[in-house]
């Protein structure tokens, strides 16, 4: 990581609030929990208090404790309309091997998603109306540039880019360079 570069790490005070908060809902100690996970005590611990270094595999293994997706652990509360640019966003690394996951956005349970990968190019924008009740869309652009979102909200994005919004409000997608492809995953809850 450079000075002046995005965060490699997720903030600890992230995980440290989503820890307390799971173990506190499924009424486990310090010690349980730890012993549960197969981590010392003092590792869970300074988890808590927002300090140390959690690996990939820590993290999984305290989320198979809880009861929890992984991402109940790293997902930050998101805003109406989450952006996340390209190198952006909580990022895990291995311990074990050359691997980093950045989360995007965890399904929430009883949610169905759509996948769709999408090619525009352009000219008028493409105006949709709004989906069935509770949908949202997640969006991250593969090439090209595309300004996407609902109406009077919409934002800017180039390639690895990725933005969330309702869909259940009329929202837009507009090329603004030829070639313009991104992945869609609209997902009903």
């Amino acid at each position: 990581m450079t000075d002046d570069g995005p965060p490699s790490r997720l903030p600890l005070d992230w995980i440290a609030a989503s820890l307390r908060r799971e173990r506190t809902r499924a009424g486990l100690s310090l010690s349980e929990l730890a012993k549960r996970a197969g981590i010392a005590k003092s590792t869970l611990s300074q988890l808590e208090a927002a300090s140390g270094n959690p690996s990939v595999e820590t993290l999984w293994a305290l989320g198979v404790a809880l009861g929890v997706p992984f991402s109940a652990l790293v997902e930050p509360p998101a805003p109406a309309v989450q952006v996340i640019r390209a190198g952006e966003g909580p990022t895990v690394h291995s311990e074990q091997a050359a691997y980093a996951a950045t989360l995007l956005s965890a399904s929430p349970p009883g949610a169905r998603r759509d996948i769709y990968h999408v090619r525009v190019e352009p000219g008028a924008a493409r105006e949709s109306d709004p989906h069935i009740p509770g949908t949202v869309e997640h969006l991250i652009v593969s090439t090209g540039r595309l300004a996407a979102g609902p109406r009077g909200e919409t934002v800017e994005l180039g390639p690895g880019d990725y933005v969330s919004y309702r869909g259940d409000v009329p929202h837009a997608y507009e090329a603004l360079v030829p070639g313009t492809t991104f992945v869609l995953v609209m997902q009903h809850i």
